[in-house]
């Protein structure tokens, strides 16, 4: 079994499936270096060769930045260079009327030394609030460092589609946007998913398993209530909430055991497949604290979904409702039930 690839722009080839890195953060539970290290090492030989992060993830570039030496001595620079980390650059929101061109040279120096590397492959541009309008100034310097060559490809995380049109026509080639994509949040194919293939520039999603809500552990189960273990299981339970609630959602679990069923998989990589057909989609980011998974998550990209297992799908979808707005306008509310738990600054706490 292999891990499909592809290419966004000529040098820049990844596995269709990401390794994600915010379970990996401060604020997950302890985390033991050593077993990261050779687990990430686990995953590259397994053929999921690029790893997601971000200058927030509390201790996570630095993870990653020692297993990359660490492959580098076991197998050699050209087995490193298959490798491809994205990481993003998020300005505080405490900061986004201040922010200047040496802070924005500064998060990308820290990441570059955290990373352990000359250049970083994909920087992933955040804002926070449209309503503070130096984002174009923002990524104009991240763009200025692309072509001195301390970056290779600029994408974006979380902008509408209005707003990523307004950033590639001010002269900044983004390569990619990440945003939450998945069968219960489709609002990436209302405007996103056309302006990106019309623009080359790739959807990478994650959430495609609604932080393990899209998972057998979830079927037969009764509707969670508040509050729940983690910010994430809240964060996709109003999604449940707003593709139409409990029992929809469950007889979506029920069409995806009988698909896994048909396949001899399981409803969490038959929800993370699925994705993979979706219009202007790369690459789905997996979520993983150890390579427990590690099997599931290759099969993610080798699993072939019929016309029939489709229809299936689309025809629970078709009785729920897409989330309101493009992607991510519900969680730039900060006083609404999506954006009140976000933490917004967390370079300042780093």
């Amino acid at each position: 079994m292999t891990v499909s690839r592809i290419t966004l722009r000529p040098g820049h080839e990844i596995s269709r499936v990401i390794r994600g890195g915010w379970q990996l953060a401060g604020g997950h539970g302890p985390v033991d270096a050593a077993a990261q290290i050779e687990d990430m090492i686990a995953f590259a030989e397994a053929g999921i060769t690029t790893f997601d992060c971000a200058d927030i993830y509390t201790g996570v570039e630095e993870l990653i930045g020692q297993f990359r030496t660490e492959y580098a001595n076991r197998f050699g620079a050209d087995a490193l260079a298959r490798m491809k980390v994205h990481t993003k650059l998020v300005p505080d929101l405490s900061r986004l009327a201040t922010v200047d061109r040496s802070y924005i040279r500064g998060i990308v120096e820290t990441s570059l030394k955290r990373l352990q590397t000359e250049r970083l492959d994909l920087v992933q541009f955040h804002w926070w609030d449209y309503t503070v309008p130096r984002y174009l100034d923002a990524i104009g310097w991240l763009n200025e460092l692309r072509l001195e060559g301390k970056v290779a490809h600029v994408g974006g995380t979380n902008f509408d589609t209005a707003t990523s049109l307004e950033i590639i026509n001010s002269g900044v080639p983004l390569v990619s946007m990440q945003v939450q994509y998945s069968l219960i949040d489709l609002r990436a194919e209302r405007l996103l998913a056309k302006a990106a293939s019309a623009n080359d520039m790739s959807i990478l999603c994650y959430g495609t398993v609604a932080g393990g809500f899209l998972g057998d552990p979830w079927l037969g189960q009764a509707e969670p209530q508040h509050p729940l273990e983690n910010r994430s299981l809240t964060k996709y339970k109003l999604i449940i909430d707003d593709f139409g609630g409990w029992d929809l959602f469950q007889s979506l679990l029920q069409t995806l055991r009988r698909i896994a069923d048909r396949h001899g998989s399981d409803i969490a990589t038959v929800a993370s497949a699925a994705m993979l057909n979706r219009p202007a989609v790369a690459a789905v980011i997996v979520g993983a604290r150890n390579r427990s998974h590690l099997a599931r998550n290759v099969a993610i990209s080798e699993l072939t979904l019929t016309p029939q297992d489709l229809a299936e799908i689309a025809a629970v979808q078709a009785q729920g409702q897409i989330p309101e707005g493009d992607t991510y306008t519900l969680e730039r509310d900060r006083h609404g039930r999506h954006g009140n738990i976000i933490k917004y600054n967390l370079n300042a706490a780093s």
